[in-house]
């Protein structure tokens, strides 16, 4: 499984704080993973969960649709959705949710509604009182078309809820070489968030 993880932020965060905000211990600040299928968590943003559930942050988890194409179909099972983290006891169960929704069905060349995304977003964003969003980039990393949508989704709540100054970073999409480098990548990463002031990399002991 891979220890490291490269962000760029979609809006409105000061890389000096990192994932915080100022005043604020880590339990108190409310980070929302939105994905698409139940096992995008373990097998794009573990690093990332790792990292923030190390350092005390509160973590939400939105999983937009149940997963339930043949390459999605173990992680339907509810007993095996995010098995590591609530047995661990790093994302309480209660701040895990599945959506189910007949709109957002899994699969290549299922399109999801921005506007129905959006919505949930919202809805989540608000009960919870999340600080920061954690999502795919446009790309979506493997070019899943419900990764896609998701980003969409997350960035047309960004801009019609600006006014509740959410923090949100994407997944940085890599070209084949640096996905199949090795540990070559995390210099090269670790170059890019140097370069780039809006890029982060979370390294993980």
């Amino acid at each position: 499984m891979a220890f490291y993880c490269l962000l760029v932020v979609l809006q409105n965060l000061m890389i000096s704080h990192c994932l915080g905000l100022s005043g604020e211990t880590h339990h108190k600040i409310k980070v929302l993973f939105v994905i698409a299928h139940p096992d995008d968590e373990s097998i794009f943003f573990s690093p990332t969960i790792n990292y923030l559930t190390a350092n005390a942050y509160n973590i939400h988890i939105l999983c937009l649709s149940t997963g339930n194409m043949p390459c999605h179909i173990f992680y339907t099972k509810v007993n095996a959705c995010f098995s590591c983290y609530r047995s661990e006891g790093r994302v309480p169960l209660q701040q895990l949710k599945i959506v189910d929704h007949p709109n957002l069905q899994d699969g290549f060349g299922q399109v999801w509604s921005h506007d129905l995304l959006t919505e949930i977003i919202s809805e989540e964003v608000i009960s919870h009182d999340i600080h920061t969003i954690m999502t795919f980039d446009s790309y979506g990393v493997s070019g899943h078309c419900n990764h896609r949508d998701v980003h969409r989704g997350v960035v047309k709540f960004l801009q019609t809820n600006s006014e509740r100054n959410i923090k949100a970073w994407q997944l940085v999409s890599l070209n084949t070489f640096r996905k199949y480098c090795g540990p070559i990548d995390i210099w090269l990463s670790i170059l890019s968030a140097k370069r780039h002031r809006s890029k982060v990399i979370i390294i993980n002991e």
